[in-house]
């Protein structure tokens, strides 16, 4: 492949990139103020020592932090390494999805969005354990929005067998989990997340929403087993299911279908 036919591809996943990085200035005020209830919108955010409203030229990500070395203008006071790392963070998460799914349109867009609205949600479970419906709701309403969009403006060909089987399996599997275990071996926001993310992976094909949906609890396993069997983490300790969700539907997304052709390959199935 030569480079001028390169160009194309790499502007896509550098602007996406640079979206990402502003996606996650974003999540940084939606991490900290949803779960107490507050607007994402007003007031402008200002520093919690001084209460001084941070001036634009300080907002730009990651760079400002880096500019004022991690520590407000105005009074001195320390700023969370977590920001620029979520803003460095969605903007590579980004880049990353636009060079892998970035031939389909509708697929990019909506994976977008579930990407972002991801993050947002996995921190946020991580420190609350709990996924806001807010959250939820919105991100479901977009990615229905492109899909629709998408599929009435003949961008994109959507398998409406496959998508509806793949929404039914998530949602299916996570209520039976929820109602069965009377909502202790899975909570509510996690069933509330499964459709769109059935409806995401589903646009992709049922091998990326099979992989997705098994790798989040393998994911779980992987990480929980070893901590509950050493004493790290007590028997009884309520953990987030939610972050170990969406890392299992990203990788359905991102590897899902040559994982499973490798897999059928290896058995002698395909």
């Amino acid at each position: 492949m030569s480079t001028w036919s390169l160009l194309p591809t790499v502007y896509v996943v550098v602007s996406v990139g640079i979206l990402g990085l502003l996606i996650g200035s974003f999540l940084n005020v939606v991490v900290h103020r949803v779960p107490a209830g507050l607007s994402v919108v007003n007031p402008p955010s200002a520093c919690p020592g001084c209460e001084h409203v941070i001036r634009a030229r300080d907002n730009v990500p990651v760079v400002s932090w880096l500019l004022l070395r991690g520590r407000c203008r105005d009074c001195a006071q320390p700023i969370p390494v977590r920001y620029p790392l979520v803003e460095a963070g969605t903007g590579v998460a980004f880049a990353l999805t636009a060079w892998r799914l970035g031939d389909d349109p509708v697929v990019l867009l909506a994976s977008l969005v579930v990407v972002g609205a991801g993050i947002g949600l996995a921190l946020i479970d991580l420190e609350h354990q709990r996924l806001p419906f807010a959250i939820t709701r919105v991100m479901t309403l977009l990615v229905v929005l492109v899909v629709v969009a998408g599929s009435a403006a003949g961008v994109s060909d959507v398998e409406w067998s496959a998508v509806a089987v793949s929404v039914a399996s998530w949602t299916g599997l996570y209520a039976l989990l929820h109602y069965g275990s009377g909502g202790r071996a899975m909570g509510f926001g996690d069933v509330a997340l499964a459709p769109v993310l059935g409806l995401v992976l589903g646009l992709v094909g049922w091998p990326a929403s099979l992989v997705g949906l098994f790798a989040g609890f393998v994911l779980g396993a992987v990480v929980l087993v070893p901590l509950r069997v050493t004493g790290h983490l007590g028997r009884r300790a309520p953990v987030p299911h939610g972050p170990f969700m969406l890392a299992g539907a990203v990788l359905g997304l991102f590897v899902g279908v040559p994982l499973s052709q490798a897999y059928l390959s290896t058995m002698g199935i395909a």
